[in-house]
């Protein structure tokens, strides 16, 4: 299986949104890209790296739950792999819909979540139909 790292997930504090902004944006240079409308009740930040690599500055619960760290490989057969690892004792599950972006998340053996995806279209232009 080929894949490529499309994009890490890290948690950000309630009322920090002008924060993550600042550092990410204003410091490092990142360019803020919208999220999909489809997560918009995550009020999830998101930052272009190279290429097509995105950095998602995910709400936090106020607990301090990071249950939502991942990170995300772009694979090319999405559904053999889900097959795969159904076959080999995981549980794949499904999440929010990305338009354009097919996708499910996975544990690995040590509890970390990883999300796999495919990237077929631009999401801002495949919510936009």
């Amino acid at each position: 299986m080929k894949a490529r790292l499309q994009h890490v997930s890290i948690p950000r504090p309630p009322g920090s949104d002008a924060a993550a902004r600042a550092f990410f944006g204003d410091v490092l240079g990142l360019r803020e890209i919208p999220p999909p409308d489809s997560l918009q009740d995550m009020r999830v930040i998101w930052f272009q790296l190279d290429g097509d690599a995105e950095l998602h500055v995910f709400l936090e619960a106020p607990l301090g739950d990071a249950s939502n760290r991942h990170f995300c490989l772009v694979v090319e057969d999405l559904a053999a792999l889900r097959t795969q690892l159904r076959a080999a004792g995981y549980a794949p599950y499904d999440v929010e819909n990305i338009p354009g972006r097919p996708r499910f998340f996975c544990r690995d053996p040590f509890g970390n979540i990883i999300e796999f995806t495919t990237i077929e279209a631009d999401y801002r232009q495949a919510q936009a139909r």
